[in-house]
C-alpha cells in the first residue's frame, strides 16, 4: 500500500522516494513488484520473431528453441520486452564463469584498475579462487579480489570524463557474447545487431545501482540487453524524466531484459538484491547440469566441477548483470575528437554501487 500511495504521489522526485522504499523494505513488503512468473496487471504477453533465429543458432548460444520462450511487455512502456529464463539447462554456468574467470582479464578494464598496479588485477580467478572455495559464514572474513570486482567493461570503454565513448579506447569484444547478443536481438526484430560495448554488473546483498539512463551510445535505434545471473533483483523502469514514478519488477536468474524504441532512454535502477525466491544457496536453475552433447559450433563451454564450486560459492551471497549495446549505427564513425586520449578517468568504486551505509544516491549508467 505504502509503495502504491508514493507512485500515486508523482511530483519532484517520484523516482528517489519509490528508490529508497525499495531499498530499505525487507523481503515480507514487495507486494506491489512485478512478477514475470505469474503475470497479470499491466503485463501482456509479446511477439518474437521465432524466424529470425534458426533453432540451431539458439542451441549454439546456450538458448531454447525461440519458440519456445516466453516474453513479456509492460502497459506504457513500448519497446520494453521482459524473457523470463530461455536458457537450455546448465547454459547459464557458461556466462557465470566467463563473467568470473575470463572477462575480467587483460585487457578488459574494471574497477580494481583504479587503484591497483596492472600486475596486481591480473588473474584475479587464479588469486581468489582457493579463498572462495574456503569461505564459511563470517562477514569479517577478508574479501577475495573477485568479490571485490564491481564492474568490467567490453568492447568500446566509456570515457568517464567526456561521458562518451572513442575509437581509441577499444579492445575485442568477446566473440560468445556476441553471438549469444546478436540472437536475442534477432530474437526482439533487430536482425543485424552488433555487440559493441558490455558492462558486467558485480553486486552483493548490500549492492545498488542509482537512477540513470544509458544514452551515451551514438545509435539509440538498438536496443540495450539485460541479462542476470545468481541471486534476484528488483528492478525499476522510469519514464523520460526521474519526476515519473517507476514500475518495480523482479529480475530472477537468467531473465532476459530489453529496452528499445521509447523505452530504451528511460530512467532505471537496482535499488536491491534479493535471495532467490526459491530459498535455497542457487535457484535450481543453476544447478542443473549441460547436456553432454553440445550442437557443432556452441559457444557454450563445459564448466569443470572445481570451477563451479568457486562459481557457486561466489553466487550465494551475489548477483551478476551483463548489459550489451551498439554504440554506432553501420557506418557511422565517432566525431572527431581533440585534446583526449579517449580513456578519460574512470569513476570511483562506489559511483557505480551503492552499500547499505550510502544516504545519497548518485545516476550512475549501467543496469
Amino acid at each position: 500500500m505504502a509503495a502504491a500511495a508514493l507512485t500515486r504521489e508523482g511530483g519532484e522526485d517520484a523516482f528517489r522516494r519509490l528508490f529508497r522504499f525499495y531499498r530499505q523494505r525487507d523481503a515480507s513488503d514487495l507486494r506491489g513488484v512485478v512478477d514475470f512468473s505469474a503475470p497479470g496487471g499491466q503485463v501482456f504477453r509479446s511477439q518474437l520473431s521465432i524466424s529470425s533465429v534458426s533453432d540451431q543458432d539458439a542451441y549454439r548460444a546456450g538458448l531454447q528453441p525461440v519458440s519456445q520462450w516466453k516474453a513479456y511487455g509492460l502497459s506504457g512502456y513500448p519497446g520494453f520486452i521482459f524473457i523470463p529464463n530461455p536458457f537450455l539447462p546448465g547454459c547459464q554456468r557458461h556466462w557465470v564463469k566467463q563473467c568470473l574467470k575470463l572477462y575480467p582479464e587483460k585487457p578488459n578494464v574494471c574497477n580494481l584498475d583504479l587503484h591497483m598496479a596492472p600486475e596486481k588485477t591480473t588473474d584475479l580467478w587464479g588469486q581468489s579462487k582457493e579463498q572462495l572455495r574456503r569461505r564459511g559464514s563470517s562477514k569479517w572474513e577478508p574479501r577475495s579480489l573477485l568479490e571485490k570486482l564491481r564492474w568490467v567493461t567490453l568492447g568500446y570503454h566509456y570515457n568517464w570524463d567526456t561521458k562518451k565513448y572513442s575509437a581509441n579506447h577499444h579492445t575485442p569484444f568477446p566473440s560468445d557474447l556476441a553471438f549469444l547478443s546478436e540472437q536475442v536481438a534477432a530474437a526482439c526484430g533487430f536482425r543485424g545487431f552488433q555487440a559493441q560495448a558490455g558492462i558486467l554488473n558485480y553486486y552483493h546483498f548490500d549492492s545498488s545501482l542509482g537512477i540513470h539512463v544509458d544514452e551515451s551510445e551514438l545509435d539509440h535505434s538498438r536496443p540495450l540487453l539485460s541479462f542476470s545471473f545468481g541471486q534476484s533483483s528488483i528492478f525499476l523502469l522510469g519514464g523520460l524524466k526521474r519526476e515519473e514514478a517507476p514500475t518495480a519488477m523482479f529480475m530472477h536468474s537468467g531473465d532476459i531484459m530489453v529496452m528499445s524504441g521509447f523505452s530504451r532512454l528511460l530512467y532505471h535502477a537496482v535499488p536491491r538484491v534479493l535471495p532467490n525466491p526459491e530459498g535455497t544457496a542457487l535457484p535450481s536453475c543453476l544447478n542443473q547440469a549441460l547436456c553432454s552433447d553440445l550442437p557443432v559450433g556452441s559457444v557454450i563451454e563445459h564448466s569443470s566441477d572445481e570451477d563451479w564450486q568457486v562459481c557457486a560459492k561466489y553466487l550465494q551471497s551475489s548477483r551478476i548483470n551483463m548489459t550489451i549495446r551498439q554504440v554506432l549505427a553501420e557506418g557511422q564513425k565517432f566525431p572527431e575528437e581533440s585534446g583526449t586520449n579517449g580513456k578519460g578517468q574512470a569513476p570511483s568504486e562506489d559511483s557505480y554501487h551503492e552499500n547499505s551505509k550510502a544516504k545519497r544516491h548518485k545516476p550512475n549508467r549501467v543496469s
